[in-house]
């Protein structure tokens, strides 16, 4: 036997819900046929058995009338039935009132749509994702067609702005069109103020973007979060159906997973509302939505940023650079996406892809060169100096590379470093005679500087360690016989 609380959850699963038996048996943890019984009883008539009177007997008809004429609270029925007479304790009575009390459920219409009237949109949020060395929350983006409920879905790591519109432009490129209305929730990408009796107070730029694409922005009612039903469960299928189970190593691989359910699932099922394919209906629908601009919208969402003395500007904790020069020079930055865009006095200075990762430092390899070569000048610049303390010839020495057309400071270089190796004399000294020779390198310098730092040695005598034995030596006398070729009459 069952009390009424539980024949009133069972009716409701049945009725309002469309759960089966099996489905409610589960929920509740009832033999099927027990709760098979129940399901069709439109009245709750428990068996009657022996019970014990109660101090509440004489009251329970007034308490019924009482709750069937208002709402009362446990409380409120404990201190009438008081008043005239009632000496129990409020304990039975709220078990009771619980008991009776008639099922609160609230009827609403049914919403019906032409083909190309309205889609509706929401976000939804399925705990956190891997992107990079962090993790941030999982969200993402649903758009349903409401006449042939064909779906777009879209997944992001942020509900920011541009992420909002650049959703909306995706998913008319994949319906191929535009509907004429979209409705929303309250999000203040959408719907800045609400306020009973007057007209909402949209944001700006949901208003600008929605002329630019010819739609009208239609906001549910305060509190009527049903209106939008249809994407509501579209959210709640793709959590029950996608993402119920499923290992996200990487949030890349996102983009790949919802094109594939969208394609072979969710566009292709019999839709239990419609007992039609999403995706049939679509192209009954489709001839009735409006094409949508050549041009995209610019979702840009634009803010004010001062680079560091590194030249750098931090957007969601990672650092990317402009031109060396454009330290602490006050920048526009308009974010997207997908991509961040750096403009000074309204020209474009730098562009980086967007990272969703966390302190990470991103260079572009031109930036920094305007730095190096202002400190490469400043070097070279210093060693000229030195240069120019090695001899009173120096300069003239330079001029003369110049003249013909070497590298100078490549040789300067060179003479300077041979500087920290041999005397400055003697470097001098070599400078002086490269003039009488006309030798203009460092080559020149570096051979002078070598001969003169050899020692110089006298050389000597011959020394034999054997002499007796050259003494020894016999040469035979030569034969002049061969030189005498005229002597031949």
């Amino acid at each position: 036997m069952i009390d009424y609380e539980t024949y009133v959850r069972i009716r409701n699963y049945f009725t309002r819900d469309g759960l089966n038996i099996s489905q409610i048996s589960n929920e509740l943890g009832l033999d099927q046929r027990t709760v098979a019984r129940w399901a069709n009883e439109k009245r709750y008539l428990p068996r009657r058995t022996a019970t014990r009177a109660s101090k509440l007997d004489p009251y329970k008809n007034d308490i019924i009338r009482m709750l069937e004429k208002h709402p009362y609270s446990g409380r409120q029925v404990f201190q009438i039935i008081r008043e005239n007479g009632f000496n129990g304790g409020i304990t039975i009575l709220t078990d009771y009132v619980r008991k009776i009390r008639p099922p609160k459920t609230k009827p609403f219409l049914k919403l019906v749509f032409a083909p190309g009237e309205c889609a509706q949109v929401d976000w939804g949020s399925y705990g956190t994702v891997r992107v990079g060395s962090t993790t941030r929350r999982l969200s993402f983006f649903v758009m349903v067609l409401c006449h042939s409920r064909m779906m777009y879905i879209e997944f992001t790591v942020s509900q920011t702005m541009e992420h909002f519109l650049g959703c909306h432009q995706k998913a008319f490129h994949f319906f191929g069109s535009v509907p004429q209305k979209i409705m929303v929730d309250n999000l203040k990408s959408a719907v800045l103020k609400r306020t009973i009796g007057k007209a909402p107070v949209f944001n700006p730029r949901y208003l600008d973007f929605a002329e630019y694409y010819g739609f009208m922005i239609v906001p549910c009612n305060a509190g009527k979060g049903n209106e939008k039903g249809q994407v509501e469960n579209g959210v709640g299928y793709v959590k029950r159906n996608l993402l119920n189970g499923l290992g996200i190593p990487d949030f890349k691989i996102m983009k790949p997973v919802a094109q594939n359910w969208l394609d072979a699932i969710a566009n292709v099922r019999n839709h239990g509302e419609t007992g039609k394919k999403p995706v049939d209906m679509f192209y009954e629908e489709k001839p009735s939505l409006q094409p949508f601009p050549v041009e995209p919208y610019d979702i840009g969402v634009v803010k004010q940023a001062r680079a560091s003395r590194q030249f750098r500007v931090t957007i969601d904790t990672n650092r990317y650079s402009v031109p060396a020069q454009l330290a602490g020079v006050g920048l526009t930055v308009k974010m997207y996406p997908d991509r961040l865009c750096f403009y000074h006095e309204n020209k474009l200075v730098a562009r980086h892809v967007r990272s969703y990762d966390r302190r990470r430092d991103f260079e572009h390899p031109d930036h920094p060169k305007v730095l190096l070569a202002q400190r490469k000048k400043a070097r070279d610049q210093k060693i000229f100096m030195r240069f120019l303390t090695l001899s009173d010839k120096a300069q003239e020495y330079y001029r003369q590379l110049k003249q013909r057309r070497m590298n100078p400071f490549h040789h300067i270089r060179q003479i300077v470093a041979l500087a920290e190796i041999y005397p400055k004399e003697q470097v001098a000294l070599a400078i002086e005679d490269a003039f009488s020779f006309a030798a203009f390198s460092c080559d020149y310098i570096a051979n002078l500087l070598e001969q003169r730092s050899r020692p110089d040695n006298e050389p000597g005598v011959l020394h034999l360690t054997r002499s007796s034995d050259l003494l020894d030596l016999t040469i035979q006398k030569p034969d002049l016989s061969i030189y005498n070729i005229g002597d031949k009459k």
